[in-house]
């Protein structure tokens, strides 16, 4: 039998088991869903809006579906990015607060200035150095370390969405858009014997004119920056 209670339970366990120790993450994949509503949302509206003729549709449509392929990518790789180095610079105790760079003192991981470094051994801040893989990390570190390490991936996955929502995302957008623009334009201009002569011609039954193309252009849906 359905119950909503048990579902609901079901889902914060869910939550809980994935990203109670992993906020980062939640930020990411939650951006990522929030581009992806967003995108839906951008095409819903072209689709369905009845003032938009079917042939501004025919351009906005993939338009749209472009774009939202773009955002969304782009806005993952970035943040993804971002937050990895974040973690990464905790995980190796190169970024790290003064009471674990005493714990980690007090077991020899961290190398002095002027002291001789031992070969072979890796210390705190090394790019191969692992905290949570120290012996006295469950007993010692870890209380200490997991909040650190959270709130670090949380700033940069912030940083990277900023970053991606606001400056990388509409530059790649709209290098994209300009590519898209000058491969319509150039098939617009294409004079019709090479069309017909074409190893595989292609019929151009409703190709439209230079100002009409410029018309759809400008009355394209812009999909709006996700903001963080």
């Amino acid at each position: 039998m359905f119950s909503p209670s048990k579902m609901w339970n079901g889902f914060k366990n869910y939550i809980y088991k994935n990203y109670g120790e992993n906020p980062g993450s939640m930020l990411v994949h939650t951006g990522v869903l929030g581009w992806i509503l967003s995108s839906m949302a951008q095409v819903y509206a072209v689709v369905f809006n009845n003032k938009i003729s079917k042939e501004q549709k025919m351009f906005l449509i993939p338009q749209e579906i472009a774009d939202a392929a773009v955002n969304i990518l782009s806005f993952y790789t970035l943040t993804s990015g971002v937050k990895y180095i974040g973690a990464k610079l905790t995980k190796t105790a190169k970024l790290r607060t003064a009471e674990l760079t005493n714990l980690l003192k007090k077991g020899g991981h961290v190398l002095e200035k002027g002291e001789k470094r031992i070969e072979n051994k890796v210390y705190a801040g090394d790019w191969n150095f692992d905290i949570t893989k120290l012996e006295n990390y469950n007993s010692e570190i870890a209380d200490k370390f997991k909040p650190f390490r959270n709130g670090a991936e949380v700033i940069t996955g912030l940083i990277g969405s900023v970053i991606s929502s606001n400056i990388v995302t509409p530059i790649a957008r709209n290098k994209y858009a300009a590519i898209k623009q000058k491969q319509a334009i150039s098939n617009m201009n294409k004079p019709a014997d090479d069309k017909n002569n074409s190893n595989n011609p292609v019929k151009f039954d409703n190709k439209i004119s230079m100002e009409a193309y410029q018309h759809l252009a400008s009355v394209k849906y812009s999909s709006g920056s996700l903001k963080i």
